[in-house]
């Protein structure tokens, strides 16, 4: 791996400390395969409306999720595939015996 800075170093450990959390997981995990509304999100997600437009906010000021409006709609998807790298990496890393 190529010199990292520490702001690199901070920015890496807040995505971490962003995708750490279960709702927020469950969220970016629901958004994977395209865009949904919050309606949509809540539903699969078996939370309230409220409580998942909280952590879309968190979610997209670290740029994780992204948004685009459709109409009155805002759609969220994943803001770069790379997360999804991430995700898919340490799902095979705890399933590596």
């Amino acid at each position: 791996m190529d010199k990292v800075s520490f702001e690199d170093i901070d920015r890496v450990s807040q995505i971490y400390k962003v995708l750490s959390d279960v709702t927020r997981l469950k969220i970016v995990l629901a958004v994977k395969t395209g865009e949904k509304n919050v309606t949509t999100i809540a539903n699969e997600v078996n939370m309230e409306q409220s409580a998942v437009s909280h952590q879309l906010k968190l979610l997209r000021d670290n740029r994780v999720v992204k948004t685009r409006r459709q109409g009155k709609a805002i759609l969220y998807s994943v803001d770069d595939a790379h997360i999804l790298d991430i995700l898919e990496q340490t799902f095979k890393h705890i399933q590596h015996h």
